[in-house]
């Protein structure tokens, strides 16, 4: 029986379309994760094995067609969803990143109302400053000595037909801690509000990571399924011409074409997986249009601390969603002090000064006057301290509330690393299952090539490599998407 040479990537040899290469026995192989792998597109397969097929007739054993076929992939450059990649733009983690933080709607309305809390505390600290304001009066009377009797009020009842300008400024002295501690209460919540769109900015980037990764691994997938329809349709033109020799019987013939069909629909499958994981790309980059991509593949990352301890108190130090809290609590406390401060007293300076051009005799061409005003609050049927009791019990919801959150973050931390580690672990299982497929599926190759199994053996072998090489691909941007995750729970994803 003919001894047909092993199926191996041009990859591997420094070129980008499946080719057959004889390869020694017992030479050494390193296995490679099939995001890598680049493979013709199913559109060139009918051409090439109708080629194949010719010179297979031609020149009698199968290897002759199967060096044929590596010449004319010599032509044929390296595709993604048909179409050659070099014509996709490049484009990395950290690009990715920088368009979703420009273009995404979340952190532009994240950062309008973080500007929106600034402007807050900008009205709380007028306060501070005096108050100016311009008054022009008119008055006409229908007699000189007009007086007004049931106004409701204790101002003097006598109007005088009179035009007068003046300003009046009023100055706040003290109100015993009132307006300070609103004026922090404010600045505390606009801070809590720029902690906010920090918060929002990393999640963003958590879901550019997760979209990015799951685009890679639905690469990878979409080049082992290409791979595997090279493969499979290379095998069936070998059998075919086996059969037409009467080497093969038209079961086996039967079971490669089952083979290749049941290829295509995995690529099939795998184009519209990659298509999707694109859009949802384009979708937490604020972008409308999803684009294809050449996606840049990222370097593993450093091994994981063992101390997840560690990783806790990071957390608790820098995670945006906490510093958010701690700073609407402690604005909750000032504005609980607030409220209480409005028992005492506000003491003003108010001076005023005018003209008066138009006026009755009794009224001087000009005026000013100064003076000091003292409110103090004696008895309002318990509203200023109905006030402070539901400020203060704010408050203590706010801390309840932080607790709250800094438990959840202890906890979210702790299964992410564990899951980190996990999915590492998974990553060197999934790397030695990877190599022991390919090896039992070349021995399952040569068993069958040699007459010593049936296709079935080799067909079961051929699927476990499949599996093998999706199961990798997946774990490997597992990893990838759980590392991502553990830096967003330590609030070191930027």
């Amino acid at each position: 029986m003919l001894q047909l040479p092993r199926l191996e990537t041009y990859q591997e040899r420094g070129h980008s379309c499946p080719l057959i290469l004889g390869e020694a026995p017992g030479a050494d192989r390193n296995v490679r994760a099939p995001g890598r792998f680049r493979s013709l597109p199913v559109g060139a397969f009918e051409f090439v094995s109708g080629f194949v097929l010719r010179i297979s007739d031609l020149s009698g054993p199968p290897a002759g067609a199967i060096w044929a076929l590596a010449l004319l992939c010599l032509a044929i450059p390296t595709t993604l969803l048909g179409v050659p990649t070099n014509e996709f733009p490049a484009i990395t983690l950290q690009e990715a990143h920088q368009t979703a933080l420009r273009y995404h709607p979340q952190i532009s309305v994240a950062d309008l109302r973080a500007l929106a809390a600034r402007q807050v505390t900008r009205q709380v600290q007028a306060g501070f400053w005096p108050n100016l304001s311009a008054n022009v009066m008119s008055v006409g009377t229908a007699d000189n000595n007009t007086r007004l009797a049931a106004i409701g009020g204790l101002n003097n009842p006598l109007i005088l037909d009179r035009n007068a300008e003046g300003v009046i400024l009023s100055q706040l002295i003290t109100d015993f801690g009132r307006t300070p501690n609103l004026y922090g209460s404010a600045k505390l919540r606009a801070q809590a509000e720029a902690e906010n769109a920090q918060a929002t900015r990393e999640q963003i980037l958590l879901a550019v990571d997760g979209a990015f990764f799951a685009a890679q691994q639905a690469q990878a997938v979409l080049h082992v399924a290409e791979q595997q329809v090279a493969t499979r349709q290379s095998f069936l033109n070998q059998v075919s011409a086996l059969a037409t020799n009467k080497l093969r019987s038209q079961l086996d013939l039967s079971f490669a074409a089952v083979n290749l069909e049941e290829g295509r629909l995995l690529f099939s499958r795998a184009q519209n997986d990659l298509q999707a994981a694109f859009a949802q790309l384009a979708n937490v980059m604020g972008l409308q249009n999803a684009t294809i991509y050449q996606l840049v593949e990222e370097p593993m990352p450093a091994p994981l601390s063992t101390n997840a301890s560690d990783l806790v108190q990071e957390a608790l130090r820098y995670r945006p969603e906490l510093l958010s809290l701690r700073d609407s609590w402690n604005a909750a406390v000032k504005f609980a002090h607030a409220e209480r401060d409005l028992r005492y007293p506000t003491i003003s300076a108010v001076a005023s000064a005018g003209v008066v051009p138009i006026g009755n005799q009794q009224l001087s061409d000009n005026y000013a006057a100064a003076g000091l005003s003292l409110s103090m609050p004696i008895f309002a049927g318990g509203y200023y301290a109905a006030r402070q009791h539901a400020a203060e019990l704010q408050a203590e919801a706010a801390e309840k509330t932080l607790l709250v959150q800094e438990n959840n973050i202890v906890r979210d931390v702790r299964v992410t690393w564990l899951n980190a580690q996990n999915a590492y672990e998974r990553l060197q299982i999934t790397r030695q299952l990877l190599a022991n497929a390919q090896q039992a599926f070349d021995l399952a190759q040569a068993r069958f090539n040699n007459g010593i199994s049936s296709i079935v053996e080799f067909n079961q072998a051929q699927l476990e490599l499949i599996q093998a090489q999706i199961t990798y691909a997946t774990t490997q941007y597992d990893y990838l998407v759980q590392r991502s995750a553990l830096s967003f729970q330590i609030g070191s994803l930027r």
